[in-house]
């Protein structure tokens, strides 16, 4: 799994899933087909709404008591998520998302890697407030 799924994964659902509305048309007796797991398993990947990160970063955040500088530093995002933060990891997250600024672990590294997150989770369906986009 990519670093930057893990990432997607953890904001996405760390919201919490609705149960489905029951359907009326099926009856007691009548068995209800499944999906095959593969389609099951991708449509969990999928986002079916918009997740707003500002806010569920900011849940994990109270939870964990702080979440250091989530908002700007990508090792504290990777923290606030229960990531490898470590500069491999960075290094890997960097070559999987094409950002090529600054030397590796270099802070204009780990700010256009914030950047680079944060865009790839808006192209992904999440709404990432100007204040973590810019940071």
């Amino acid at each position: 799994m990519s670093i930057f799924s893990s990432i997607r994964d953890r904001i996405f659902g760390h919201k919490r899933v609705e149960a489905p509305a029951p359907s009326t048309e099926t009856s007691p007796s009548t068995p209800v087909a499944q999906a095959p797991a593969a389609a099951q398993a991708e449509a969990a990947q999928q986002p079916t709404t918009s997740v707003d990160v500002g806010a569920v970063l900011s849940e994990m955040a109270a939870i964990k008591g702080g979440g250091g500088n989530y908002q700007q530093s990508i090792v504290d995002l990777l923290k606030l998520l229960d990531l490898d933060s470590s500069l491999a990891a960075r290094k890997d997250l960097a070559e999987e998302l094409n950002v090529h600024a600054g030397a590796d672990g270099s802070a204009e590294q780990n700010i256009a890697l914030h950047r680079a997150v944060m865009a790839k989770l808006a192209e992904n369906g999440g709404i990432v407030p100007d204040s973590l986009r810019n940071a």
